[in-house]
Parts: C-alpha cells; structure tokens; sequence
C-alpha cells in the first residue's frame, strides 16, 4: 500500500511540475495532446462549396442534367475546387436544381461528406455504382444520394423527390470522372 501511494505521490509531483511549463532543462515543455474517441470520431469537412464560375460543368453534360432530373437548365455554375469541381445547375427561373460534389482525398474525409448530406442512421443504404457505398433520402425539399470509394465521395442534391433522379446523375458522374 505505502509504495502504492509513493507512486501515486510521484506521479502526481511529475504532473504538477509538468504544468509549470518548464523541464529541468529549463526549456517549454511540449506537450502531444492524446485525441480522445470523440475526437477520433469527428473529421474536419472541407468547406460547402460555393458556385462562382459560370459555364459548363467539365464531368456532366447540361441536356443529360435536364433529362434525368426533368427540368431544363438555364444556367451552370461550378465551384473553384480542382481538377473537380462541384457544379451548380439552376432552372430557367434561377432556382438551383441540382448540386454534384466531388471530393478526391482522404477516405475519412469522404465516409464523413456521404455521413453528413445522407446521415447512416436516417438514409436508405446503397452500394450502387458497384463498388460505392453510401446513402439515399427524399424529403419535401428534394433528394439526396451520396457515395464514397477509398477517398472519393460523390453527392448529388435535386429538388426533385425521387431519388433515382439523383442516382441517374451520380451513376453518370462517376463514369465520366473514372475515380
């Protein structure tokens, strides 16, 4: 018990004087934080993209967009992100239609972009294309299907409430990308 508590005594000294902030070398002290399972659990998503050049989108021709989601298109907008970036399209009166985002990168980054737009616990599993995961979800806004291989993700929006309109588009998306 008394080498127990000497141990414990020690232990304790080496901490309080570790948060002098100084060693016996008279230098800071350098600490590693220890990520903690919460930590662990919570990836850092890169930002929304945001539409800021007009023209075509470089993986998604504009007539294919229209017929799939069933609106014509008046206007394409892409992000600034390369050599991929997410492309906007809108409908005649300027409402956004239908959003492609595509992330090449890290696979946690990507399991957690499919997590966040088709969360696992609401959304309807999926494994289409072959070899992709994900999820699908219709609500009264619209659509979403997202997906991920290693660290690719793909996530198609549509304000339409089938979610095959959003497949079509990822399906189509992910061929002409080749990830």
């Amino acid at each position: 018990m008394r080498t127990s508590l000497v141990v414990i005594g020690a232990a304790v000294a080496a901490l309080v004087a570790g948060c002098s902030g100084e060693q016996s070398s008279g230098q800071p002290q350098t600490t590693t934080d220890t990520p903690t399972s919460d930590s662990q659990s919570e990836v850092a998503l890169p930002p929304e993209p945001e539409a800021e050049n007009t023209g075509p989108c470089p993986y998604l021709d504009t007539e294919f967009v229209a017929e799939s989601n069933g609106q014509r298109v008046g206007e394409v907008k892409t992000s600034s992100e390369e050599p991929h970036p997410t492309c906007f399209f809108y409908r005649p009166d300027g409402d956004l239609q239908l959003t492609v985002r595509v992330y090449v990168g890290e696979e946690d980054v990507a399991r957690a972009l499919v997590d966040a737009a088709a969360p696992v616990e609401t959304s309807n599993p999926t494994s289409q294309p072959t070899g992709w995961e994900g999820g699908y979800e219709s609500n009264d806004d619209g659509a979403v299907y997202a997906v991920f291989k290693g660290g690719n993700a793909v996530v198609v929006t549509t304000n339409q409430p089938q979610s095959v309109k959003a497949r079509t588009v990822a399906t189509e998306a992910i061929a002409n990308l080749r990830i």
